[in-house]
């Protein structure tokens, strides 16, 4: 899903000129981007702590990228369709996301 997620940020940020990608697509693409990233590194760790700690990353750059997609639909860099459809996904992703953060601290009381 935050591969997804990641196409989906990137359809949006190559549309952009210089100046808006400078402005505020690069922190955009960053913080999308970074959701999956934080993911992959948590779960290659092997101390339940260590891996949330990723997790928590990738939530924090999951409401970031909530941030910086409602703030390009007010600047009339995307549309209400593409705007949408990329909150819901990040909305699922985030029960997702928790859930998974959720059995992962299960596994300390075993």
């Amino acid at each position: 899903m935050a591969r997804e997620i990641s196409r989906d940020g990137w359809r949006i940020y190559e549309k952009f000129d210089w100046h808006n990608k400078k402005i505020i697509g690069d922190q955009f693409i960053s913080a999308v981007d970074s959701i999956g990233a934080n993911i992959a590194e948590g779960f290659g760790r092997f101390h339940y702590l260590d891996r949330n700690k990723f997790n928590y990353n990738s939530r924090g750059s999951l409401l970031e990228s909530l941030h910086w997609i409602e703030l390009l639909f007010e600047r009339n860099l995307v549309n209400k369709e593409i705007h949408d459809d990329f909150v819901k996904k990040l909305r699922k992703l985030m029960v997702k996301l928790n859930n998974y953060i959720n059995s992962t601290k299960s596994l300390a009381k075993k």
